[in-house]
């Protein structure tokens, strides 16, 4: 079963972000036993090269979706085409934001996407069954991180294509004008808005946690789409530890 189908019987799907440009942290990842992997080009050190390497290394049995620079025709047709399972989409926070992205990942009739050869189509050995199979398997999340996007997550939820929302507390929370205050009351209600939402919808549900306390709270709450932590985090929180406890 492919990732976007795993993702649409809502299987729990636990993974964590991966900004440093480096194969072998991502394999160390996969073989920790993550289901899937974010590949981070918005705030991460990563360019295509990097997405290229780590999809190369891992894909086959860890899931990559790679977040999105920026929600451009572009960009999103040159990630696909390295062969990942999906995009994450940042501040999407209309129905036409939406219908761009859908537009820009789905071939023709349902979008837009240009034909290449690149790794996606086994450099286009593989292009026709890749054509034919693309649209179904490609999975599409779009992130609700701004407060117009919680005003509109009907109508993002509603565009055909998009297959998951996922909050993104830090950035929602800087949209209020208390950046990184993620416990602010509106900020919460925002976030509870939302996740009440895509609950009655029976939409896919994701948010981003810091650590495994928040992640096992999240499962609870109906979240099945988990990255947890990032790979910079998860490396120093260990150094942190490993020195408390060696020098008291």
């Amino acid at each position: 079963m492919n990732f976007r189908a795993r993702l649409l019987k809502h299987e729990r799907l636990i993974g964590t972000l991966i900004t440093l440009p480096l194969p072998s942290i991502a394999e160390m990842c996969a073989d920790a036993g993550f289901d899937w992997l974010f590949l981070d080009m918005e705030h991460g050190a990563l360019d295509l090269h990097d997405v290229e390497r780590i999809a190369q290394t891992v894909n086959d049995r860890c899931p990559c979706l790679v977040r999105v620079p920026t929600n451009d025709r572009m960009w999103i047709g040159k990630i696909l085409d390295l062969g990942v399972a999906g995009i994450i989409i940042p501040q999407v926070n209309s129905a036409d934001d939406a219908k761009r992205a859908v537009f820009a990942a789905k071939y023709p009739p349902q979008g837009g996407r240009g034909v290449g050869v690149g790794r996606a189509s086994r450099y286009g050995a593989n292009l026709q069954n890749y054509l034919q199979n693309a649209n179904d398997e490609t999975a599409l999340v779009a992130q609700i991180e701004h407060r117009d996007a919680v005003e509109n997550v009907q109508a993002i939820a509603n565009v055909a294509g998009v297959d998951a929302l996922m909050l993104g507390p830090l950035d929602l929370s800087g949209s209020f004008g208390k950046p990184a205050q993620i416990d602010a009351p509106e900020v919460q209600a925002a976030i509870a808005r939302v996740r009440e939402f895509g609950m009655a919808r029976k939409i896919p549900m994701s948010l981003f946690c810091p650590d495994a306390e928040r992640a096992q709270r999240a499962l609870r709450e109906g979240y099945t789409l988990v990255p947890i932590a990032t790979d910079n985090l998860l490396f120093v929180r260990a150094a942190t530890n490993l020195i408390h406890i060696v020098k008291g």
